[in-house]
């Protein structure tokens, strides 16, 4: 019987390749596929991270994902892992690119939920654009007994403000079109002074803005919102 290939979900980080783990980098490198996510428009960030770290010889399996909220992604993954099925069942390993943490609203946790029961599967820990983002601003996020809340910008205006009411410290990921609604509602509860803005963290073309002087229509979906916690180190 043939042996299967092995599945592994890489996390690549956010955008600067030398963060990249030395075990993802291993992995990268030796694998003979290779499979990463893609926008409509046939754009990569997670394939752009690695761009220089892939061998010609790869097979590389684009994964066609809707940014649209509106239309379901799961048709996307089944065929994703279809495809990626095909490879482990003859013995080839597959690894799967992830931008940031792959547990952490990773889309490679889709594809482990189809795949990991039935190849054999890794995953390796990348770092996520929440915790990069604190590093490129230059803040602490949190001390002592503070809870960190990650929130998403794509709740509605109730859910929002009761998280972000309770919260120490907290991280707004997946802005986009909800920044207007977000500062909104940091206005109200008196926490915009304390709003950090970056987009991009840790690209070459990352932009750290002051909250009050940003063009709302121009927010990328790869910006977040950062509050850092009050309470005083030691």
């Amino acid at each position: 019987m043939r042996e299967l290939g092995k599945l592994y979900g890489l996390g690549i980080g956010p955008g600067d390749p030398e963060l990249l783990t030395l075990k993802a980098y291993r992995i990268l490198t030796t694998v003979p596929v290779i499979a990463y996510p893609i926008s409509e428009n046939g754009n990569s960030l997670a394939r752009a991270i690695a761009a220089k770290f892939i061998r010609f010889d790869q097979i590389e399996i684009p994964i066609c994902l809707p940014f649209n909220v509106k239309e379901p992604s799961q048709p996307y993954y089944d065929k994703a892992a279809e495809e990626i099925a095909e490879h482990l069942k003859v013995g080839q390993d597959v690894a799967v690119l992830c931008e940031g943490e792959p547990m952490l609203y990773g889309s490679f946790m889709y594809l482990f939920q189809r795949l990991s029961g039935q190849f054999p599967t890794e995953v390796v820990p990348g770092i996520s654009s929440t915790l990069a983002s604190a590093a490129m601003l230059g803040v602490p996020l949190t001390y002592r007994n503070d809870v960190l809340s990650i929130i998403p910008a794509t709740l509605d205006e109730i859910q929002l403000r009761d998280r972000l009411t309770v919260a120490d410290a907290a991280i707004i990921i997946k802005l986009g079109r909800h920044f207007t609604k977000v500062c909104k509602i940091l206005d109200e509860l008196g926490l915009l002074h304390r709003a950090l803005y970056i987009e991009r963290a840790t690209q070459t073309n990352q932009q750290i803005i002051p909250i009050t002087e940003v063009e709302a229509t121009e927010v990328p979906y790869w910006s977040l919102v950062l509050i850092p916690s009050q309470t005083q180190g030691c």
